[in-house]
Order: C-alpha cells, then structure tokens, then sequence
C-alpha cells in the first residue's frame, strides 16, 4: 500500500513536469525511493492508513535521501563525462533534481568532484533553485495554514 502511494505521488509528478519524464536520475529516485518504502513497508512497519501525517513524513524523508544521493551521483557522473569528452548531463536536468530537494547533494557534489563551481551562470540559477524551492515550501505550508 505504501510502496503503491508513493509510487503514484513521484509518477504523478512526472506527468505534472514534462522534464522529468526524460530525466534518468529522476527515474532512479523513484526506483529507490519506491524501493525503500517497499522494503520498509515488509520488514519494519505496515501503515493501515497512507491518508495519515506519517505517510507524508515518510515520503519526505524517502525522497530527501534518495534525491540528494541522486543529485551527487548525476555531479559525479557528469564530471566524469566531462573529462571524457562524453556525452554530458544537460544542465536543466541537475537543475530540475536541484529543486526537487537535492541541492544539498548538489553542494557536496560540486565540492567533491570540484565540478560546476566556476561557472557564474549555473551558480545563480543553483541558487534561484534553493529560493524557489524554499518559495514553494513556504506557499504551501502558508496554503494548508501550517503557518
């Protein structure tokens, strides 16, 4: 039941953002973010009800992991291209897993792979992605008067 909800939500948002349908990490962390809930969901706890705070809470905390490893996995594999001469990861799509909540694995993966560091027009949108996201947050929050 877990696994199912959480698949829709994270499908659900790939039918709402065209990009995303197209981006092969985004696909990944819906495959480990689905498969986390799956194994948790069998050998942890079972959730009777996925209309509760508890699903939201865990789908965040799923997904925040999953993206942000995701985020430093496209870094690393986009420097490695880099010095390859291979074929790169477009920037909208770093971008998009950004927004998503994976500018934390953005961060550790420039810093890592010292990669999309000097570049002044990818640090401004990186950092237009963290205020439009925390924007979107607070919207929302403000819009279910948590707030």
């Amino acid at each position: 039941m877990l696994t199912g909800a959480f698949l829709i939500i994270l499908l659900s948002l790939a039918a709402i953002i065209p990009p995303l349908r197209y981006n092969k990490f985004y696909i990944l962390n819906t495959a480990l973010v689905v498969g986390s809930a799956y194994l948790f969901e069998n050998n942890v706890y079972v959730i009777k009800n996925i209309f509760n705070y508890k699903t939201l809470l865990l789908f965040l905390v799923f997904h925040l992991i999953s993206i942000n490893l995701t985020t430093f996995m496209a870094y690393g594999v986009d420097k490695k291209a880099a010095i390859n001469k291979a074929w790169r990861i477009p920037e909208k799509d770093l971008h998009m897993l950004e927004f998503l909540g994976g500018w934390i694995g953005a961060y550790i993966g420039q810093k890592f792979f010292r990669h999309k560091t000097a570049k002044k027009s990818f640090q401004a949108t990186y950092k237009l992605m963290i205020i439009l996201e925390f924007a979107v947050i607070f919207g929302l929050l403000k819009y279910f008067s948590f707030i």
